[in-house]
């Protein structure tokens, strides 16, 4: 059998639109290439500019090609008892059709295979599916994007290398693939079972790669056979024989002699003593290191050594999971490679993260999937990815779109966990994380995390007297949100939906019937109450509809209408409420909740006790899961039953009541916060009273050199010559004032208004697409309204287009910031919007960023509710809100964003800063004081793109005016 790797440029994507090129590759079974096909087609319509901008093919070149019907003619032999290849196969097939449809001939009735499905379950740790990124990924050389012939031949290498790696998974994988998908997504089924059937032919199998259990194939062992770090053959003694400085040196030289182009920075030699003076005597250090000091090495080297001398666990700390992850992949390695003795570090994360074995494998058995083509292939994934993982962790997944709901339904959770009864309990992949944790030197954990074990007693993470925390301007904001309660629309109907969809599905009904085959006298009374509980799940539904519809009402009325968030998403409804003050039909909405509270109540009592009856009378270890599963679910849902109940009353003073909801998706999109406005006390109590040393580091801490504002946010007491607090601020490793020059326009106009002043948006615009055409794109605009964002990109990406520059923005091209980020990076012309989550954690070092935009400084929207309550405060302690909240709120987004222009020494480059507040204002110096010493000009706006074109031709900071 031939397979025949076909992709088509076109004039559009619609049905009048026609082809321009065919490029096709046809393989042979053993995966050679036998023949090449490709020509240009002469189209009967113009092709579009965008299309000739896109594949570079224009009129001239289409000009003397043959009709497609002289090309249908030469392809139609080709692709006769072939299987159709292409990446997006609905895409090339369906215009195929029309094509030979549009000529009389009968449409291609073979089998299809689509790259793109077979890249997601194969590589189920894939970031991307876009053909050129996954060449490159690969290695496939890929000259010419969007032109078929290059196309086409990259498609057939990628279909050659899906292929091989098809054929190397281990038979019992293949099997589950094969019944999983089915003859039901395309081809796929079909092709994954005709690999099982030649590997079931074959004599040696190789099974050594993998651990067999309950018919899966997987690369994680038995965790219960972990050992400790340092065996006894004396790797325990020879630790005790280094001083701090002899191991600082030879981690530097081996280091050194790994890494190229490794330099000593003498910041980060300062932060290496500063650690080792904190965590040796027992003090808190509240250490600010900007980019490029080699921040995770500064605190890793020093705690390994520490920790690793007084048998003491060091937990690290992150706001992100991303940061986790490079720690994990980028710095723990290195340190394994050069540490001289051995040492164990840890990565754990909350439960949610991790799969649960037991789950998953009743999923792939019962086939109860939400979305049944989405779900297999997801299952599919997931089968895959469990002869790879050793982790168990849905980082390393790259999940479609209803991946995540899929993730619920199979993650970890403590309700459900049935611990050592479990059949999968010595592959468990959360008990082997949290037993790697409690055997390891230094625990890599995130700060919601180490909320969350606060809230569970201290039971999750290995108890520890000493903690790093990186990314601390964070932390503040992580401790309120899981000090505090937050509901959704979807906190109560996603539980209620997988217990009883209706009378015919859901989870009770399953039980239901599972019930039916028990040898056991109660069979008939507990199915009678199912009988008499499943109605109510119809009634509780409605009465949450109501209640969500009467919250959302309040909205609209009580705030004017949408606003904008402080994430600058537009079309947010926000209301605060103040239990002095509570919207009229508070009391409407109470005694719906009384209703949803008493239903509620009817469904968790009587499971409740029927599922103990059923634990302590079953026998069967299937029914006993399904059970424990079943009492997690009503867990949760008593849960959201007592918040709910807390979060209507809104009556505790130390918290900020607010709901929010978007206007888009109304009602379903309402989110219910209970907020504690002032955290400093329960942090001062839960780390820094009972902590014997906390480490406190973010390029970000200071607020014009002063710690003031964090010591405050955090419960710290700045008092330096008594108490166990010191602030250091690390000189930068970059040399700020040649590398970074800060242009501000003097004549620019102030913004009236919030977003939407047409004056400003069309000079910016004008100022832009000047600048970026100077700095040929590879320029980054960070915006702090949405809003402003859509209304500047359409008149930006017209006047960018003759220069060939491409406009990406966040929410437009993609919502996915890793997503825009690469393709900002592989298209050298081109130039990024972003909101909020780009003004940090974005990483674009070298030329690929010359020239970054500040649109309006980051102050956060005066109706954020917590900003509000924080004011009030402020204001009931005769304090200025402006000053000690808003000023320093803003500075340090303010710094994160610049920090993403210099990432590295080399790098260079220009930041435009369009809010004259800067100059203009009392405050303004705040932002400017707090850089780290770029050289900063001002000047009328036409002098601009003259100035950025000396800058960057002198290759320094040019003179000094």
């Amino acid at each position: 059998m031939n397979y025949a790797v076909l992709d088509l440029e076109t004039t559009g994507h619609g049905a009048g639109d026609e082809m321009i090129q065919v490029g096709l590759v046809l393989l042979d079974e053993s995966m050679q290439i036998v023949r090449t096909y490709h020509t240009f087609v002469k189209p009967t319509i113009p092709i579009p500019p965008f299309i000739t901008q896109l594949t570079g093919i224009d009129a001239s070149m289409v000009e003397d090609a043959p009709s497609v019907e002289d090309v249908l003619l030469e392809l139609i032999p080709i692709l006769d008892d072939a299987v159709l290849v292409a990446h997006n196969v609905g895409f090339d097939a369906g215009f195929l059709n029309m094509a030979l449809d549009r000529s009389g001939y009968m449409p291609f009735a073979g089998r299809q295979l689509d790259t793109i499905d077979l890249l997601r379950v194969l590589y189920p740790s894939l970031t991307t599916y876009q053909l050129g990124a996954v060449t490159e990924l690969f290695g496939i050389e890929h000259d010419h994007h969007h032109r078929a012939d290059s196309d086409a031949k990259a498609t057939a290498e990628l279909f050659i290398e899906c292929f091989k790696k098809l054929s190397s998974l281990p038979l019992l994988t293949l099997q589950r693939l094969s019944g999983l998908l089915s003859d039901e997504i395309d081809d796929l089924g079909w092709f994954v079972e005709q690999m099982a059937v030649h590997k079931e032919t074959m004599t040696s199998i190789d099974t050594d790669a993998y651990v067999y259990f309950r018919q899966f194939a997987m690369k994680a062992g038995d965790w219960t056979e972990e050992q400790l770090p340092r065996g006894e053959n004396g790797e325990a003694d020879q630790v005790g024989e280094w001083s701090f400085h002899d191991f600082l040196t030879h981690m530097k030289d081996s280091i050194r002699s790994i890494v190229p182009g490794y330099e000593e920075r003498e910041p980060q030699n300062m932060m290496f003593q500063e650690v080792i003076d904190a965590l040796e005597s027992d003090r808190h250090l509240l250490i600010e290191a900007g980019t490029g000091t080699g921040k995770s090495l500064g605190y890793l080297i020093p705690a390994l050594y520490y920790g690793v001398q007084h048998n003491k666990k060091i937990v690290v700390s992150t706001h992100t999971i991303n940061l986790q992850e490079q720690l994990r992949q980028r710095d723990l390695p290195l340190l394994q490679a050069v540490m001289p003795y051995p040492f164990r570090a840890a990565v754990f994360k909350g439960r949610g993260n991790y799969l649960c074995l037991r789950k998953f494998e009743g999923k792939v058995h019962t086939r109860d999937f939400a979305a049944p083509v989405e779900d297999r292939i997801t299952s599919a994934q997931m089968v895959v990815w469990l002869s790879e993982t050793e982790n168990g962790d849905q980082e390393e997944l790259n999940f479609g779109n209803r991946g995540a709901e899929f993730w619920s339904t199979v993650s970890s959770d403590a309700d459900s966990c049935l611990n050592r009864s479990c059949p999968w309990f010595k592959r468990c992949y959360y008990h082997r994380a949290k037993q790697e944790a409690n055997l390891a030197d230094v625990v890599i954990t995130n700060h919601s995390m180490l909320f969350t074990d606060i809230r569970a007693d201290h039971r999750l993470l290995p108890g520890f007297e000493h903690l790093i925390v990186d990314e601390a301007h964070h932390l503040e904001e992580v401790a309120g949100k899981h000090l505090g309660t937050q509901l959704s629309y979807h906190t109560v109907q996603h539980p209620v939906g997988r217990l009883c969809k209706d009378a015919r599905n859901g989870q009770l009904i399953q039980l239901k019937h599972r019930i039916a085959n028990e040898d056991t006298d109660y069979a008939d009374k507990w199915q009678e109450e199912i009988d008499s509980v499943v109605p109510v799940f119809g009634e509780l539904r409605d009465e949450w509809d109501r209640l969500f519809d009467l919250l959302f009402s309040l909205l609209g009325a009580g705030n004017g209408g949408p606003q904008e968030s402080s994430s600058g998403e537009t079309g947010q409804f926000i209301l605060r409420l103040r239990s002095s003050k509570l919207p009229s039909k508070w009391q409407d909405a109470q005694a719906i909740e009384e209703v949803v509270n008493g239903l509620l109540s009817q469904i968790i009592r009587p499971l409740d006790k029927m599922f103990q009856s059923m634990k302590d009378e079953c026998k069967d270890p299937a029914l006993i899961a399904l059970v424990t599963d079943l009492s997690g679910t009503v867990k949760d849902l008593t849960r959201a039953r007592d918040e709910l109940r807390q979060f209507m009353k809104a009556d505790k003073a130390e918290n900020v009541y607010w709901i929010e909801a978007n206007s888009n998706f109304r009602a379903k999109s309402i989110h219910l916060y209970a907020v504690p406005a002032d955290v400093s006390s329960q942090l001062r109590s839960f780390f820094f009273d009972t902590k014997k040393s906390v480490v406190l580091t973010s390029a970000t801490l200071s607020v014009q050199k002063s710690f003031q504002y964090a010591c405050e946010q955090l419960g710290l007491e700045q008092d330096e010559e008594h108490g166990r607090l010191k602030t250091v601020q690390l000189p930068s490793p970059f040399n700020y004032r040649d590398q970074a020059l800060v242009i501000i326009p003097r004549n620019f106009p102030v913004l009236k208004g919030a977003a939407g002043d047409p004056l400003f948006n069309e000079m910016l615009v004008k100022s832009l697409a000047e600048a970026a055409i100077e700095t040929k794109g590879r320029m980054l605009v960070l915006f702090t309204s949405y809003k402003m964002l859509k209304q500047v990109y359409d008149p930006l990406k017209e006047a960018l287009m003759p220069s060939g520059i491409q406009l990406l923005g966040q929410g437009i091209d993609s919502g996915n910031r890793s997503k825009l980020t690469r393709r900002f990076q592989q298209q050298a012309a081109s130039v990024l919007l972003g909101t909020s989550s780009f003004w940090e954690g974005v990483d674009i070092p070298g030329d690929a960023l010359t020239c970054l935009a500040i649109v309006r400084l980051p102050f956060q929207p005066p109706n954020n509710p917590l900003v509000e309550a924080k004011s009030e405060m402020l204001q009931e302690q005769k304090l200025n809100p402006f000053m000690k909240l808003s000023i320093p709120q803003a500075v340090i987004k303010f710094k994160q964003g610049f920090g993403r222009l210099v990432r590295t020494t080399k790098d260079r480059g220009i930041v435009l800063i369009y809010d004259t507040r800067v100059i203009d204002t009392y405050y303004g110096k705040y932002f400017l004081y707090s850089l780290p010493g770029p050289k900063i000009e001002h000047m009328h706006l036409e002098q601009i793109v003259p100035r950025i074109r000396e800058w960057l031709a002198s290759g320094h900071g040019g003179i000094d005016e």
